[in-house]
């Protein structure tokens, strides 16, 4: 491992570093968020306990239970349109279900109130393991509207305040209707698909031909997602709005701090992504530019959404209706994981949400290490855990090359070590630079080295290194997946709980992050005879660096995804086996050494095959010619 290799190494560690530190909840936060849980968590209890004595109390299917002003409605399973001659109350809620989803309806607007996603639980459920699948809800009655907004008459209307009635409903389909003046209403139909997370979302408006301007209806979509895993602070970090443009394709709004845009263009989808879930809305004929626009507000100290929800999402889509007179506009709503292979399904860039890098990074991921992972985990049934084992293994075995290139490289910059460092004596003065230099390049020409070959190989690296990075904290694969003593590789994994926090540190000790650091160290030190001790002052000296780089990784790895840390260890690990393996049986440094030894001597003679010299060595020795010129020319 020569000097460039170390630089490298150093630049990914310090990446790392900042990118971390500058995303760690401080232990005020955490404080409070322990709080907020313990509180909701008693709260929710509260709310099962007198649920669960209303549902009791009141056994028929379509029954009203009050609570917080809300009237809860369960519909009857039919196959038939049933018309409803009475609307319900205001303000009540409606349930309908399939196979991957529960959805509440609310009167009040005719909105799509509640989901629950009823093959994935919360990471609270999760930690219970009692042997059932509690629902995962998406938000909550309260946490979300989607409305129409237009002016009519001078005044401006926004049907999520106004009173819906059931028109028409079967065991997959419902109608909501308010009616805004005799013959002048307005209809939200949904209809839910079998085994899919789709929800078909069509507006009906009628009799408004002469009051309301087709140009002017836009959809107000309002979500507040709801916590759902261990790791909030990452979990509100990573989520943002994301859109797809007719032209200008996928972007996105900030996921650091609060944003909003205007569109640029016509928009084919809208996403509310977090870690791990999503919503997309795709309209028939995509929103029209004029007038749509997007924001994502966080939440301030004190807010009473500060430790329940992750961030307020809302964006004004405009429709592109022809009239309003007898107008009908249909849009897909889906509720579900960001599992790439079912994002991907849809053929709608959907799969373009997942933070898997950008450009060399996301090719690496979506071509290479996604198709290698999932082929493990879903083609050969294998355990998440197993497979990033077999993961690093392939990738190991398809860089083995490259190893070996590094090793050798790195076998010979230690051969010429002796040689460099009285190069280095004979030349301590800055003014001599240049020459030490030139003489160092012919010694690495002489010798078939080059302190570049160990580097290059370190550079066709350090793209996976960094893809992987973004990878498995992206990957729904981990998300509650245990292995060893990992109860959630999406999550750190802790052997001790501490109780209080730690500034910089955490408030638990991460096992696979010990070892991680601890496999980083002893690579280290197996290279520490490359790492050269600076010759000029004000020079930093990369033994000391890399000796504290894997005492840092325990603090800024502590709190990462284990999943990530476990990657690390084993690549390291598999790193440290292959050198010993390679320097043991396979290169001979003392057969390297006369080698090189008889290539330097025939050089020197006259014989033998020498490279040329480079482009750049022919620069330097011209710079070289011309710096001895001025000396000269001073002298006179």
């Amino acid at each position: 491992m020569d000097r460039n290799t170390i630089i490298g190494l150093v630049l990914i560690g310090t990446i790392f570093s900042i990118f971390t530190i500058f995303n760690q909840p401080s232990a005020e936060e955490r404080a409070k968020h322990a709080e907020e849980v313990k509180k909701e968590q008693a709260l929710l209890k509260e709310k099962e306990k007198i649920a669960e004595e209303q549902k009791k109390a009141t056994p028929d299917k379509a029954t009203a239970t009050t609570g917080n002003d809300s009237t809860s409605v369960n519909v009857a399973d039919s196959s038939k349109n049933t018309a409803v001659s009475k609307p319900a109350a205001t303000d009540s809620l409606v349930y309908m279900e399939n196979d991957k989803y529960k959805v509440a309806f609310n009167t009040k607007g005719g909105i799509v109130a509640s989901i629950w996603l009823k093959e994935y639980e919360t990471y609270a459920d999760y930690a219970k393991n009692d042997g059932k699948v509690t629902p995962l809800a998406l938000f909550k009655d309260g946490d979300a509207v989607n409305q129409l907004v237009f002016e009519m008459n001078g005044k401006k209307i926004k049907t999520g305040t106004l009173p819906f009635h059931i028109k028409t409903q079967t065991k997959k389909s419902i109608v909501f209707e308010t009616e805004l003046a005799p013959g002048k209403t307005i209809q939200n139909q949904y209809t839910l698909s079998d085994d899919t997370y789709d929800l078909t979302y069509t507006v009906n408006m009628k009799g408004l031909g002469g009051d309301v301007n087709p140009k002017n209806v836009g959809l107000n979509w309002d979500v507040a997602y709801r916590k759902t895993e261990r790791l909030f602070m990452e979990q509100r970090r990573v989520s943002t709005i994301c859109l797809n443009y007719k032209k200008e394709g996928f972007d996105y709004l900030s996921e650091m701090a609060a944003d909003d845009q205007e569109a640029e263009d016509a928009v084919e989808w809208v996403a509310y992504k977090q870690s791990y879930f999503s919503s997309f809305l795709h309209p028939e004929k995509p929103f029209v530019k004029k007038g749509t626009e997007f924001e994502v507000k966080t939440y301030g100290e004190g807010h009473e959404k500060q430790w329940t929800n992750l961030k307020d999402f809302s964006s004004t889509l405009m429709l592109d209706l022809s009239n309003t007179d007898n107008a009908s506009m249909s849009m897909n709503w889906f509720f579900g994981p960001n599992d790439y292979n079912l994002l991907a399904s849809y053929d709608k860039e959907y799969d373009h949400i997942l933070n898997y890098g950008w450009g060399l990074f996301r090719w690496i991921n979506v071509y290479a290490v996604q198709p290698l992972f999932s082929m493990l985990t879903q083609s050969f049934a294998i355990s998440a855990g197993i497979a990033i084992l077999l993961l690093t293994l392939i990738i190991k075995f398809i860089l083995m090359p490259i190893q070996w290139k590094m090793y050798v490289s790195s076998a010979k910059m230690r051969i010429l070590k002796p040689e460099i460092d009285e190069l280095n004596a004979k030349y301590p003065k800055k003014e001599d630079a240049m020459k030490k230099q030139m003489e160092m390049m012919t010694l690495y020409r002489e010798s078939g080295a080059s302190p570049l070959s160990g580097c290059i190989p370190m550079l066709i690296q350090m793209p996976i290194l960094l893809a992987v990075f973004r990878y498995f904290p992206s990957t729904f694969e981990l998300r509650q997946k245990s292995f060893l003593w990992a109860e959630d590789l999406s999550s750190y994994d802790s052997i001790w709980n501490f109780g209080t926090n730690i500034w910089f540190y955490g408030d638990h000790v991460s096992l696979f992050t010990l070892l991680m650091a601890g496999t980083t160290l002893i690579y280290t030190v197996i290279n520490s005879g490359n790492m050269q001790t600076p010759q000029q002052p004000g020079m930093p000296n990369m033994k000391v660096i890399m000796y504290i780089f894997p005492f840092m990784m325990i603090f800024f790895f502590n709190s990462y995804a284990s999943g990530l840390s476990y990657y690390y260890f084993i690549s390291t690990l598999i790193s440290i086996l292959m050198m010993v393996a390679i320097k043991k049986f396979f290169v001979d440094e003392e057969k390297l050494k006369a080698k090189m030894a008889d290539k330097k001597a025939a050089a020197s003679n006259g014989g033998g095959s020498v490279k040329k010299k480079s482009k750049f060595q022919e620069r330097l020795e011209q710079m070289q010619k011309a710096q001895q010129e001025q000396l000269k020319n001073r002298k006179k």
